[in-house]
């Protein structure tokens, strides 16, 4: 079960047995570089733009494009995180510092990898809007930060439908187990033990404390969200210009 305790790191808490986090996310990072080279005879739409919305674009590449731009927008979140009081008031060694600098490395590194895997069919650099965010103050920091994480989770799960690649598909799995492990720490850094709170999961619950299993409502999975439906948040943070729709994918 995870914790907060400052005696647990991330590293613990976030990584598959025997293998170090940054060694995990090397892994991954290489296994998406293989995958993206089956980007490279998709259509170029991302230059598509309706009503001042800069479109993504459509098929795996809209997808992966989508997936992009939530990357660049989380990737300038954590970045900015650095620059206010609240981060530069942490202990050198806390577990909370070493979450938000690990959090910090793996967006940059999935922003930059879906940058270079999809080369010359990539969005342009968007521009983040952050004015309604206090980075001097915790809690704000800390809500917009399971804001972020919970859309992003919720985004992995309800774009992948719309992939058409199966190693596209793995590959996007791959990420979003990555993400749901940034939102269940940032829960809990929050609120311990919130991590699999009926905001983000449809929570299963038996008829009676001795049903047979699966005797109940609810599914217990993850819940998920249409891009239009993560768009019409993201698109919050974003300044004129870098605003997002994805119309190929309702």
């Amino acid at each position: 079960m995870m914790t907060n305790s400052p005696s647990q790191t991330p590293e613990s808490a976030s990584t598959p047995a025997g293998v170090p986090r940054r060694a995990f996310l090397r892994y991954t990072g290489a296994s998406l570089a293989l995958g993206g080279l089956l980007l490279t005879s998709c259509d170029d739409d991302s230059d598509n733009v309706n009503d001042n919305l800069l479109d993504v674009g459509s098929g795996d590449t809209g997808i992966l494009n989508y997936a992009y731009a939530l990357e660049q927008l989380e990737a300038a979140f954590y970045a900015q995180i650095k620059n206010g009081d609240y981060y530069k008031g942490l202990g050198a060694n806390s577990a909370e510092k070493q979450i938000l600098d690990d959090l910090a490395l793996h967006e940059k590194a999935h922003a930059d990898f879906f940058r270079a895997a999809l080369n010359t069919n990539a969005i342009k650099a968007l521009e983040p809007e952050f004015g309604g965010i206090n980075f001097n103050d915790r809690n704000s920091v800390l809500t917009n930060a399971q804001a972020f994480e919970d859309l992003g989770v919720a985004a992995y799960n309800g774009a992948g439908r719309f992939i058409t690649s199966a190693a596209n598909l793995v590959l996007a799995g791959k990420i979003v187990s990555v993400e749901a492990r940034h939102a269940a720490l940032i829960r809990d850094l929050r609120q311990y033990n919130s991590f699999v709170a009926g905001d983000v999961v449809d929570l299963f619950t038996p008829t009676s404390d001795t049903s047979a299993p699966g005797a109940g409502t609810g599914t217990g999975r993850e819940k998920s969200l249409r891009p239009q439906q993560v768009l019409s948040v993201a698109n919050q943070f974003l300044k004129a210009g870098s605003k997002l729709s994805a119309n190929s994918f309702s």
